[in-house]
C-alpha cells in the first residue's frame, strides 16, 4: 500500500534517482534539501514500504502556491500516486493559507495534463520556449 509522507533527508537519494531516470535536467540532491528545508515549501513522497515512488513540492507565496516537482516512478504510473500527492500537497498548502495553485508541464506530457485537468486545474497560458532537452513551450495550469 502506498502511503504519503513529508520528505524527509533520508529519502533525498531516492528522490534524486527518481528525478534522474525522469527528467533531461534533473534537480540534484542538494537542490532537494534545500528547497525541502525552507519555511515556505512543502515536499512530499509516496512510499511503498521504505521504497520512494514519487514526490511532489510546492512553494508558498501569500494566497499562491507554485507546484514545482511532480514525479513517479515509470512502474507505479497510472496507479493514483500522482493524484493522492497533489491531493495532499494541497491539503497541506491550504493549511499555510495558500488558495490558489499553478504549475508548468510540458505540452506533450499529455497523461499530465489529464491528472491536472481531473483535479480542477485550467491551462491559462503558454510559456514559449520553457523547457530545454528537448526544446519546448509549457502549459501553465491554475486552480482556485
Amino acid at each position: 500500500m502506498i502511503q504519503v509522507y513529508p520528505m524527509q533527508e533520508e529519502d533525498l537519494e531516492q528522490v534524486a534517482d527518481i528525478e534522474r531516470k525522469i527528467f533531461s535536467l534533473p534537480w540534484s540532491k542538494n537542490a532537494f534539501y534545500e528547497s525541502m528545508i525552507r519555511k515556505d515549501t512543502i515536499y512530499l513522497v509516496a512510499k511503498e514500504g521504505q521504497n520512494v515512488v514519487g514526490y511532489s513540492g510546492i512553494y508558498g507565496s501569500f494566497e499562491d502556491g507554485e507546484i514545482t516537482n511532480v514525479a513517479v516512478e515509470p512502474a507505479y504510473r497510472r496507479q493514483k500516486v500522482g493524484k493522492q500527492l497533489i491531493e495532499k500537497l494541497q491539503e497541506e498548502a491550504k493549511k499555510l493559507g495558500v488558495t490558489r495553485f499553478f504549475l508548468e508541464v510540458r505540452e506533450s506530457n499529455k497523461g499530465a495534463i489529464e491528472l491536472y485537468k481531473a483535479l480542477g486545474f485550467k491551462v491559462e497560458g503558454i510559456r514559449k520556449g520553457f523547457y530545454e532537452k528537448p526544446k519546448e513551450d509549457a502549459l501553465i495550469m491554475w486552480k482556485s
